[in-house]
């Protein structure tokens, strides 16, 4: 199986990668579905709503805040390191992702469309106002304040540029994944329940335009019906075994 992936992405002319949480677990990011227990008594899904932010957005606040300090302890993992290595190589052109954590971008991924948005932007609820906070610099002194942020521009309050349960995926990031995914001969799924649409579309979209679609992922899941090489196993633990054999089929 190692050894018809390895081909498979060697061979491609047009890769793209679609990752989701299992990417991350290895490097320590608690997924929402694989989230135990609660959040001072809140389950974690109740509480990335609008409507939980429009009630108390004080309480959403407090716990984006916790979980954006637990998500900057990960770091990105072999497979994330693995996805930008094959971007740079010339065979992956995108990676298309549900995460949030930031972690294929720390990891030297260009090519990046965040189908969710990012735990570490902050956008305005009024204006157009956003504001990556590992990028300004912010994140500490953000982390520590205690009141609710405010636009620096209007006012108005700043909320998490993520997707929220209930919300569209932002549209423009949408359009790009189905354009890569229209153009793709392969499509390399990593850790994705592939239960969540539209963003599930992705693969399916390669699979009916005669692309070839790998998975990764230590589960079945909604994608495993259509894939044409099922790696039962890790992220970080496939992709160290695939490397190798990729640099040399590429030589």
């Amino acid at each position: 199986m190692i050894e018809e992936a390895a081909k498979l992405l060697a061979r491609s002319r047009f890769a793209i990668a679609f990752t989701g949480a299992g990417i991350s677990a290895e490097s320590g990011v608690p997924t929402f579905r694989g989230f135990n227990g609660l959040w001072k008594k809140h389950r974690p899904e109740e509480l990335a709503t609008p409507e939980a932010f429009e009630k108390d957005p004080h309480l959403v606040w407090e716990f984006y805040r916790w979980r954006m300090n637990l998500i900057r302890k990960a770091r990105p993992n072999s497979a994330h390191h693995a996805l930008a290595e094959l971007e740079e190589i010339g065979i992956l052109k995108a990676v298309i992702t549900q995460n949030v954590d930031d972690l294929h971008r720390e990891a030297g991924t260009k090519n990046l469309i965040e189908l969710h948005g990012n735990i570490f932007r902050v956008r305005c609820t009024s204006c157009s106002y956003r504001e990556n906070l590992k990028e300004s610099g912010r994140l500490e002194e953000f982390l520590a304040e205690k009141e609710l942020p405010r636009c620096p521009r209007c006012g108005s309050l700043l909320r998490p540029d993520v997707v929220w349960f209930g919300e569209p995926l932002p549209r423009k990031a949408l359009d790009e994944a189905f354009k890569l995914a229209e153009r793709a001969d392969l499509v390399l799924v990593i850790g994705t329940s592939g239960v969540v649409y539209p963003a599930a579309y992705v693969p399916q979209i390669v699979k009916e335009t005669g692309g070839k679609v790998i998975e990764i992922n230590p589960e079945e899941s909604g994608i495993t019906p259509i894939a044409d090489v099922f790696l039962r196993c890790p992220a970080g633990q496939a992709m160290e075994k695939l490397m190798p054999r990729i640099k040399e089929l590429v030589r």
